[in-house]
């Protein structure tokens, strides 16, 4: 069984972020890297199909020369082999354009599963995984916490709303995209990050791959969040007081 993974590198969570002056994205110079997290869990769930049934797994990643530090990550913590997309302006594609890339390699490796995290820490767009899907023309699911390998194809978990949760089949090869928390991830050993300098890392770029890069969604400005604060005074008694807190909590602050 081959094994796609598809990673992404996004700031650290406690990166400190600023808005680049060009106001449509943020300054990228002395940030901290790291693996997407929703990514990091589909590359578990490969990882343990590969323990299981002797599964090939491959990374695919697209960005610029930096990316290669997440893609030896993924390396050292168990990944066969990795193939980097060379791309230097990844923030200026869309969701469309970055699956165009990664749909491009996927489809020459013909893999039997391809497996995304459900979305980016830095975007948070969740359609990245499910267009891959749709351009190679295979059948997929999304939120999927476990995946098993049967006789037939595939039997995955997903996860619904309100802690509610479905069992579904599917046919291979097929695209899943994960969701956070299934596993416990792995760290790299020693071991394996010696081993991850031997292992293939193929680079390809954007051009060679001839994937259209003009967006069809622009991101035209971002901004950080406004501060603000307001006090209310609640009239009447303290039980018509609370009743009226527990409405705005209701219908105004969505906490209840």
């Amino acid at each position: 069984m081959k094994i796609a993974v598809a990673i992404k590198q996004v700031p650290e969570r406690d990166a400190p972020v600023r808005i680049a002056p060009s106001a449509n994205w943020i300054e990228e110079r002395e940030l901290q890297w790291a693996m997407n997290e929703p990514d990091a869990y589909a590359l578990e769930e490969a990882l343990l199909l590969k323990e299981q049934a002797g599964s090939e797994v491959i990374v695919v990643s697209a960005g610029p020369e930096r990316v290669g530090s997440t893609i030896r990550e993924a390396l050292a913590k168990g990944a066969d082999r990795a193939i980097h997309i060379l791309c230097d302006d990844l923030n200026g594609r869309d969701a469309l354009g970055v699956a165009r890339l990664l749909a491009a390699v996927i489809k020459q490796e013909n893999p039997d599963l391809v497996l995304t995290g459900l979305q980016s820490e830095d975007v948070g767009l969740g359609q990245t995984g499910v267009i891959v899907a749709e351009l190679l023309g295979l059948p997929h699911a999304t939120m999927i916490l476990r995946v098993e390998k049967t006789d037939a194809g595939l039997r995955v978990k997903r996860e619904l709303e309100e802690g509610w949760f479905q069992s579904i089949e599917l046919p291979t090869p097929a695209v899943l995209t994960m969701q956070s928390g299934g596993n416990k991830l792995r760290y790299a050993t020693l071991m394996g990050i010696k081993r991850a300098k031997t292992k293939e890392l193929r680079t390809v770029t954007a051009a060679e791959l001839g994937a259209d890069s003009a967006p069809t969604v622009v991101l035209e400005q971002i901004a950080a969040p406004k501060k603000q604060k307001s006090t209310q005074m609640l009239p009447g008694s303290a039980k018509e007081a609370a009743a009226a807190l527990v409405e705005k909590l209701k219908t105004e602050a969505r906490v209840l």
